[in-house]
């Protein structure tokens, strides 16, 4: 495959280099790179930041797997990232190959969506917005609590953000499951479709599980403190930990597929061709 940076002819181009990616190995190769990274942000977040290795508080932030600002959310923000240029790619290759347009609208959406979640995970919109949200609601009329959108809220137990982001997360879920269960045949990569997918849904549950008052009947954290006789802080960040864990391996896992994909339906290679124009 030939990934050129111009559209150019030979008369009004000249080629300065390429670049040949042979994907045999590749895949497996980010995929553990990726997971050693998750697992040493993992033990970091324990060992420096929570059992206070050190005791610079700006030192220990930059391990805390729990803040926004660690180098555990700038890796997974980059990993996401990464996965939507692979997705991208893909898209462009489906439409040069003249695929159906399903299958090209498909690959445009996942792009688009991985795109967005790299955004949120760096900008946090879908806090902000449910943020946005709920002081909209609170500074409303008082029969708004009648309304069905007030019901809605005054039902939902847990995060209020939660509202916003939650159905959007489950459609674009839903259609990733089914639509790369359609595009990877090989039993391997199903499985390891449904393991990725098994990991975000989980992260997102434990997200949900935080959100909950102490009182709540489905609060998992306060049954574990009772039963072992824990920390609620240790066990809340433990979880939290456990939460961004699964998240990053779930777009580890996703980046391997797409990856393998993208090289399965270009050849055995990717070749990238740079080249300048004539003056």
């Amino acid at each position: 495959m030939n990934a050129n940076s111009s559209k150019t002819g030979p008369q009004d181009s000249v080629s300065i280099g390429n670049i040949t990616v042979n994907g045999r190995h590749l895949p497996m190769q980010i995929f553990i790179f990726c997971l050693l990274a998750e697992l040493l942000f993992v033990l970091l977040d324990a060992t420096v930041n929570y059992a206070k290795f050190t005791s610079y508080d700006t030192i220990r932030r930059l391990f805390n797997i729990t803040r926004e600002d660690s180098l555990a959310t700038w890796f997974m923000v980059t990993q996401t990232f990464v996965a939507a240029q692979v997705l991208w790619l893909t898209f462009l290759l489906q439409r040069s190959h003249g695929a159906a347009w399903r299958r090209i609208a498909g690959w445009g959406f996942l792009a688009s969506f991985f795109t967005y979640m790299a955004a949120d995970d760096g900008a946090k919109i879908h806090e902000r917005f449910g943020t946005m949200f709920s002081i909209a609601y609170g500074d409303g009329k008082s029969d708004d609590a009648n309304s069905l959108l007030g019901q809605i809220q005054t039902l939902f137990p847990s995060y209020e953000w939660q509202l916003v982001a939650l159905p959007l997360l489950v459609g674009a879920g839903l259609f990733m499951l089914f639509f790369l269960w359609r595009e990877f045949h090989a039993r391997a990569e199903r499985q390891l479709l449904l393991l990725a997918t098994a990991c975000m849904a989980l992260a997102v549950g434990l997200d949900f599980v935080e959100g909950l008052e102490v009182d709540h009947a489905l609060n998992m954290q306060v049954w574990i403190r009772d039963v072992f006789e824990l920390r609620l802080s240790m066990i809340r960040h433990y979880a939290k930990s456990l939460e961004e864990f699964l998240e990053m391996l779930g777009i580890s896992l996703l980046l391997m597929l797409f990856l393998r994909h993208l090289i399965r339906i270009s050849g055995s290679g990717l070749t990238f061709s740079f080249s300048k124009a004539k003056h």
